[in-house]
């Protein structure tokens, strides 16, 4: 068997999805994207495709190894990102060649189901209780929302007490007996990540994503050791490397993106680091079918495995949903807060090719707003 086609369909709202052919007809989907930057992972999955034309897709160790190392120049979002969605194709194609769900191939499942959660709010949230309301109606335990807007670099005294007040409102809303992960997203300093730290961590939130950016990781210890809130990071660490040092100042959950972290092959090895030093993996996917289908096929082989996040409803899908592009839905009906296991080959979900088809031919150009603060300086978003 040859690969003898690559393509890739940029698709709304934000995503960019990658289908591999081979020359017996077996097709492989991936998610290969970068938020914001679809068009120039585009550009490197068509680059790594002149390597992967006339190979045998079924080398997938192989080729992950030569997609990222043999162009000299390695890592960093955008390739790791494209070598993700190639490497998703790769594993649906030989799941599907083997009558067997990636999962089977990885060794087994350790369960037999995946706690996921929902996003409630956006960056400022208005009506948080009844969102969340709305999601423990639906049958989530878990929800996840975001710390802040924009953030000071040392946050005031009102900046404080308004995370206070949004995550106390989600915890009445939930209860004692369900989970409030509360994100970050990189938007605090340590000093500001620290104080309100301190003052939410009597509300138990499962975790805390990403209190500082990635690249001020070296202060990542210090604020481990200063709280009990769980702390969680990964969405912006594309590989085992990068991880080590996180993993090494004792974070308690590791998030990488099966989309931006070399996809399935280079997760399930985070996955296996994570373990040795003691960390949950909770995938991050704000994303795509495709990116949550592997996500998933991760998720029921892996000891370590704490919760999944999905998209269904985030504030991001407006032009489509988590649905909007397969065939049968039934894959990710999520009952009691969590998504089954099947036995479906490959990826386990059947792409509407046609959909996706007639949704390229649209587009999109997603970008990230930027912020700014008052007094018109950059803010983090």
């Amino acid at each position: 068997m040859k690969i003898v086609r690559v393509e890739t369909f940029l698709v709304p709202p934000r995503w960019l999805f990658c289908r591999i052919e081979t020359d017996e007809g077996v097709v492989g989907w991936g998610e290969p994207v970068v938020e914001g930057r679809a068009e120039v992972v585009r550009a490197a999955v068509d680059v790594l495709a002149e390597y992967l034309i006339g190979q045998d897709p079924l080398r997938i160790q192989d080729h992950w190894q030569v997609l990222t190392k043999g162009g000299f120049y390695r890592g960093g979002p955008v390739l790791s990102s494209a070598v993700a969605g190639l490497d998703h194709a790769l594993w649906d194609i030989a799941g599907k060649t083997y009558g067997a769900p990636v999962y089977g191939l990885l060794g087994g499942p350790v369960r037999d189901a995946v706690r996921v959660y929902a996003w409630v709010g956006g960056d400022e949230p208005a009506r948080l209780a009844e969102d969340v309301g709305a999601q423990v109606e639906a049958g989530f335990t878990a929800v996840k929302m975001n710390a802040a807007g924009r953030t000071s670099a040392l946050t005031t005294p009102a900046e404080t007490a308004a995370v206070v007040e949004r995550v106390a409102a989600a915890r009445q809303a939930l209860g004692p007996g369900r989970d409030v992960a509360v994100d970050f997203h990189g938007r605090f300093t340590a000093a500001g990540a620290r104080r309100v730290l301190r003052e939410i961590a009597p509300l138990h939130p499962l975790f805390a994503e990403e209190p500082l950016l990635p690249e001020l990781g070296h202060l990542l210890g210090g604020l481990v050791a200063s709280t009990e809130v769980p702390i969680a990071t990964g969405e912006r660490l594309y590989g085992r490397a990068e991880f080590l040092p996180a993993l090494t100042a004792g974070i308690a959950v590791a998030q990488p993106d099966l989309s931006h972290a070399g996809g399935i092959t280079e997760v399930t090895r985070i996955a296996s680091l994570a373990e040795t030093y003691g960390a949950q993996l909770a995938p991050h996917c704000p994303l795509g079918p495709i990116s949550l289908a592997a996500s998933l096929q991760v998720a029921f082989c892996t000891p370590n495995f704490l919760i999944q996040e999905q998209s269904r409803g985030i504030h991001y899908n407006k032009d489509a949903d988590l649905l909007s592009y397969l065939v049968d839905t039934e894959p990710f009906r999520f009952v009691d807060g969590q998504a089954l296991r099947t036995g479906l080959p490959g990826l386990g979900i059947t792409v509407d090719e046609a959909a996706v088809r007639a949704a390229d031919r649209g587009g999109h150009a997603w970008r990230n707003p930027v912020w700014r603060h008052a007094d018109g300086s950059f803010a983090e978003w």
